[in-house]
């Protein structure tokens, strides 16, 4: 059995050592007897063990919680079990430590960034990799019978990169502070997760290009077996992300496998209408391969192979296909497959999915998520971006439909920069248009109710430069703005934070956002598409936008 290995907390091994030097002082036995006593209650206080399926595990208390890190919900996915629907955990003995993350998933590296956006939201995970990589987190404010809300986190990195271990995602304060139990789930990515060898000829792949989101599957099922240990409600759990976690959320609520395992839904800047099909990810299958020099009959070997070499046929293996018009929407990622079985259909086309009509969703993202991806371009970048520019790159996306929108937006801020108009068009066309199809279709059931919001706060940060950019919201959500940069910090942040994260808390609890510190927020209907705007000052507004919604949506749809 492979054993994780971590690294002890400073805690444990203080109480460790405190506990060593009381039993060695013989000559003090009464002393000693009761000083053991106390340090014994101390770490039964700070080094709480809970005893899973699988076997005992010691996390640890601070701040008013409990936290126990990098869980094995799943076994190794490495050698054999590569590209295979994954197994659970071989049972350990003793107490594992579960003080500290354990790792990352094997994963592509983040799109090229400007240097000084490096940490832009705080520090980053720069964890190893690898394939022991089915982990999960839980912070919970109590191990007793309380029954919380469970809040299980889904992170971005569109199903290529990312972990559930950023600083950003630490889940103490949003449990702590709303009485909620929070899960952060680990999984397979990219080449690992989602390799769809189904139609090369060997069955024992036949559901390696959903490996991924089997992942998440499994985290569920442990999730249901084991809240009730950890203060939770196994019969109201809520999944919640952001970016490729959204769209993670948007995996589950058209999958067959998942019905049950979750109640409520929130997607954050990253609602998925649509997956890749078999001709797409089989052509990407095939392209790997032919990097590999291997043949269709030869995939047993793919398990042979260092996850290093894999890593490094991922992008010459994209960079043969062809690109598409819409380049955030519909690349040759890797990602979830509409196998006709696991994923049955698209999760919002032509329409809802019937299997998640009980579940109520939230959906939403930032008003300017464009920005961060732009960032990069020195043009938009400086703002010197010229008009015949910005009308060149939204025609590659909106074709003949360009010149309207164009118009549109300058006349709603004729005094906007040629470059602002510009993230303000690539936002709608790679991000709201998605958000607003997901909600409307949902609301179009007229079973569980759908709420749609808006995150409009904008960081200061680099001359504003960023504005309310994509992720901009997740450490309000977290409530960890104590983790990111002095300079994304303004007056009224911590106090919108606190109204973010309650907000999301009591959707988890109640199936509705609604909570004192917001406006009273109506559910989202084709009548009225009312979306809550969330900055300095909460609003309500009415289909803002509306007079070109239908364009957006002919313009990702056709």
């Amino acid at each position: 059995m492979r054993v994780r290995k971590r690294h002890r907390a400073p805690a444990i091994l203080a109480i460790q050592t405190a506990l060593a030097q009381a039993r060695s002082c013989k000559n003090q036995e009464g002393a000693v007897a009761g000083d053991v006593d106390t340090l014994t209650r101390r770490a039964a206080a700070t080094s709480p063990v809970v005893e899973t399926a699988s076997g005992r595990i010691r996390g640890v208390t601070a701040d008013g919680a409990h936290a126990f890190k990098g869980i094995a919900y799943g076994a190794s996915t490495a050698g054999s079990n590569r590209f295979m629907p994954p197994k659970k955990p071989e049972p350990w003995a003793g107490v594992r430590d579960a003080a500290v993350y354990a790792g990352r998933s094997p994963q592509a590296a983040a799109a090229p960034q400007r240097p000084e956006l490096a940490t832009v939201w705080g520090p980053v995970d720069t964890l190893p990799v690898g394939e022991d990589c089915l982990t999960l987190h839980v912070w919970t404010p109590g191990l007793d019978n309380a029954r919380r809300p469970v809040m299980v986190w889904l992170h971005g990195g569109a199903f290529s990169y990312g972990s559930a271990n950023s600083p950003r995602y630490d889940g103490i304060r949003l449990a702590r502070r709303n009485d909620v139990v929070v899960v952060a789930v680990n999984h397979r990515l990219n080449i690992f997760g989602h390799l769809d060898l189904s139609q090369l000829g060997d069955e024992r792949f036949a559901q390696s290009g959903n490996a991924g989101v089997l992942d998440l599957v499994l985290a569920l099922e442990w999730v249901r077996e084991h809240a009730a240990r950890f203060g939770g409600d196994p019969a109201n759990v809520t999944i919640f992300g952001q970016s490729g976690g959204g769209g993670k959320v948007s995996a589950l609520l058209a999958m067959p496998r998942a019905k049950g395992l979750f109640h409520k839904a929130i997607v954050q800047s990253g609602a998925s209408v649509r997956f890749a099909e078999r001709g797409r990810t089989t052509r990407l299958a095939d392209a790997v391969l032919k990097q590999l020099g291997l043949q269709a009959d030869q995939l047993g070997a793919l398990q042979a192979l260092p996850l290093v070499r894999l890593q490094e046929v991922v992008a010459p293996a994209q960079a043969t296909l062809p690109r598409p018009r819409l380049p955030l929407l519909d690349r040759y990622n890797f990602g979830p497959v509409i196998d006709g079985d696991l994923l049955p259909g698209h999760p919002f086309d032509p329409a809802a999915p019937m299997i998640s009509d009980d579940i109520p969703v939230m959906v939403g993202g930032t008003k300017d998520e464009s920005a961060i991806f732009l960032a990069p371009d020195d043009a938009v970048w400086n703002r010197t971006i010229s008009e015949e520019e910005v009308r060149r790159r939204v025609a590659m996306v909106a074709g003949d439909t360009a010149d309207r929108l164009i118009a549109y937006y300058k006349q709603r801020d004729a005094a906007a920069k040629p470059a602002d108009r510009l993230i303000t068009m690539l936002s709608a066309s790679n991000f709201h248009v998605r958000s607003q199809l997901l909600a409307d279709r949902k609301a179009s059931r007229r079973k569980a109710p759908v709420w749609m919001y808006s995150f409009d706060w904008e960081t200061p940060a680099f001359g504003g430069r960023l504005k309310s950019s994509h992720s901009v919201e997740v450490p309000f959500v977290f409530d960890t703005l104590h983790v990111i940069g002095e300079g994304h910090r303004k007056p009224g942040a911590q106090a919108l934070a606190d109204r973010v994260s309650r907000t999301w808390a009591s959707f988890a609890r109640n199936g509705s956002p609604a909570n004192e510190s917001i406006p009273s927020w109506p559910a989202y209907t084709a009548e009225r598409r009312a979306v809550m705007q969330l900055d300095d000052t909460c609003r309500v507004a009415d289909d803002p936008d509306g007079e070109v919604r239908a364009t957006w949506s002919q313009v990702a749809t056709g």
